[in-house]
C-alpha cells in the first residue's frame, strides 16, 4: 500500500494520539483522504482580500462583481456571490445555521459535542461520503431486511460492502431483539450499522421505548469491545405523525454514548424542506471519544471526499436555503406543509378502519412517519398486480420483495380512499 499523503498522515496521527478507536473505524480510503489546505484552495484562501487576485478559476466583472448572465441573475433573489463556487465544506453560514437547527430539532443534543455539518450534494452523496470514509471492500453493513434499494448501489457496488440483514418487524413494532442479536454476534470488532428512520420503504419510526432499546443494544456492543460506526439516514427526519413515536434522531444519544461509538448523521433539506432538486445534504459526526480536534479531522476528511468527487455542493441551492432558514415565515410555512402530510396519514387510518374487508386482500405493515407505507398483498403475483393497477385502474405503485410501497406523500388527500379501493379491487380481480 502506498504511503499516505503527509496531510493525511498528520490527520491520522491526531486521531491515533487521542482517539485511536476512531482511526480504527476509518476505511483505507478514509485513512488516505485529506483536505488539501495547502493546495489551490489553501493558496486561494490566503490571497483573499488582496488587490489583484489571480488565484481561483472563476470570472469577475471589471468592477469586481461576479461575471454572470443577467437573464440568470434576474431569476433568483440572492446575492450574485451565489453563482460562485461554494467551499468543499459548504457555505460557512449555512453550516452554522444547520448546526443550530440540529439542536433546535433535537434538544437532547444541547450541551453535547458534535462536529460542524459538512455540506454534501444531498443525502445520497452523504451516504457515499460515509461509505468512502468507513467502508472497505468485504465489510458487512448491518441493515434491516426492509431497506432502500439504493443502498446496494452506494455501499455494495461502489464500495464493495456486503450486507447482514435482520428481521424488521415483530408484533407490530421494530424488532429490536433481532437487531441486538445481529449486532452482538461474533467476536468484538468493527461494526457498521445503517439505520434509516423514518424508514424507506415502510414509513416506520421506533417508539420511544424502542429508541431506548436500540441505544442500549449499541452501548452493549461498544462495552463488549466492538467499535461501532452508526450511519443514520435521517432523510425524512421530523415527519412523525403519531404520539409515542421518537421525535429526536438517534444521533442525540449516540453523540456521547460511548468512546467506541461514532454517530454519523446524514440529513438534508431534500425531504425536510421539500426541495428535492436543490441537492443539499449534510454529514455530521459525534462520539464520546472525540475531542474538538478529532471531530475537525473527520470534517476535513469528509470535505476531502467531497472535494475529490464533486468538488463542492451547489452554491446557489445553499444560498437560497440560508435565506429561507433565516426567514421569519419559515417555521410556520414548514408546519403548514407538514400538516398536509399528517392529514393524509389520518385519512389512510380512517379508510382502513372503515373497510375491514381490505384485510382479505392485503396486510398493512406498521407505519407512522415519513413519505411511505407498505402493504403485503395476498394470493397474487406482485408484478401482475402492479401492471393491473396501471392498466385497469390508472394507479401507480412500487413493487418490492413481497411488498407494495405506497408514496402517500404524492397522493392528494381526496384520492386516498380511491387508492386503497383500487388495490383491493385489483387483487380480487387477479384472484378471480
Amino acid at each position: 500500500m502506498k504511503d499516505h499523503n503527509p496531510l493525511a498522515a498528520t490527520m491520522n496521527r491526531e486521531l491515533a494520539s487521542g482517539a485511536p478507536q476512531l482511526l480504527a473505524m476509518l476505511s483505507e480510503r478514509g485513512k488516505a483522504i485529506y483536505f488539501p489546505h495547502k493546495g489551490i484552495l489553501g493558496q486561494t484562501a490566503e490571497a483573499k482580500g488582496v488587490g489583484i487576485n489571480a488565484t481561483i478559476g472563476t470570472a469577475f466583472e471589471n468592477d469586481g462583481s461576479p461575471l454572470t448572465l443577467e437573464c440568470l441573475e434576474s431569476m433568483v433573489n440572492v446575492p450574485s456571490e451565489a453563482f460562485l463556487y461554494a467551499p468543499s465544506f459548504g457555505l460557512p453560514k449555512l453550516r452554522e445555521e444547520w448546526g443550530r437547527l440540529l439542536e433546535t430539532k433535537n434538544p437532547g443534543l444541547r450541551g453535547k459535542r458534535f462536529s460542524k455539518p459538512v455540506v454534501t450534494a444531498a443525502l445520497t452523496h452523504a451516504l457515499s461520503v460515509a461509505g468512502y470514509l468507513f467502508v472497505d471492500p468485504g465489510d458487512e453493513i448491518l441493515i434491516p431486511d426492509l431497506y432502500w434499494d439504493n443502498y446496494e448501489l452506494v455501499f455494495g457496488e461502489t464500495y464493495g460492502a456486503g450486507f447482514r440483514f435482520y428481521n424488521t418487524f415483530k408484533d407490530g413494532g421494530f424488532d429490536v431483539e433481532a437487531f441486538a442479536r445481529a449486532l452482538g454476534e461474533g467476536a468484538p470488532g468493527k461494526r457498521i450499522v445503517l439505520l434509516n428512520f423514518p424508514n424507506n420503504p415502510t414509513g416506520y419510526t421506533p417508539t420511544e421505548e424502542e429508541y431506548r432499546a436500540l441505544i442500549a443494544a449499541i452501548r452493549e456492543a461498544a462495552e463488549a469491545g466492538s467499535r461501532v460506526v452508526v450511519i443514520l439516514d435521517d432523510a425524512y427526519f421530523g415527519l412523525v405523525y403519531e404520539e409515542g413515536i421518537a421525535r429526536e434522531s438517534l444521533f442525540s444519544s449516540l453523540a456521547d454514548l460511548h468512546p467506541n461509538v461514532l454517530g454519523v448523521k446524514l440529513d438534508g433539506a431534500t425531504k425536510e424542506d421539500y426541495v428535492w432538486g436543490f441537492r443539499v445534504g449534510f454529514i455530521t459526526f459525534g462520539s464520546a471519544g472525540a475531542a474538538d480536534s478529532h471531530l475537525k479531522v473527520l470534517e476535513d476528511k469528509a470535505a476531502g471526499a467531497v472535494r475529490g468527487t464533486i468538488s463542492n455542493a451547489p452554491c446557489l441551492s445553499q444560498a437560497i436555503l440560508l435565506e429561507a432558514y433565516t426567514d421569519p415565515a419559515y417555521a410556520a410555512q414548514k408546519e403548514a406543509k407538514y400538516q398536509i402530510l399528517a392529514e393524509r396519514v389520518h385519512e389512510i387510518k380512517a379508510v382502513l378502519r372503515a373497510h375491514p374487508e381490505y384485510a382479505d386482500s392485503f396486510d398493512v405493515m406498521p407505519f407512522n412517519s415519513g413519505y411511505f407505507m407498505c402493504v403485503r398483498p395476498k394470493g397474487v403475483d406482485l408484478e401482475a398486480l402492479r401492471k393491473e393497477l396501471i392498466s385497469g385502474y390508472g394507479t401507480g405503485v412500487i413493487v418490492l420483495v413481497g411488498l407494495v410501497r405506497l408514496a402517500f406523500s404524492a397522493v392528494p388527500t381526496a384520492k386516498i380512499g380511491e387508492l386503497f379501493s383500487n388495490i383491493d379491487a385489483a387483487i380480487r380481480k387477479l384472484r378471480g
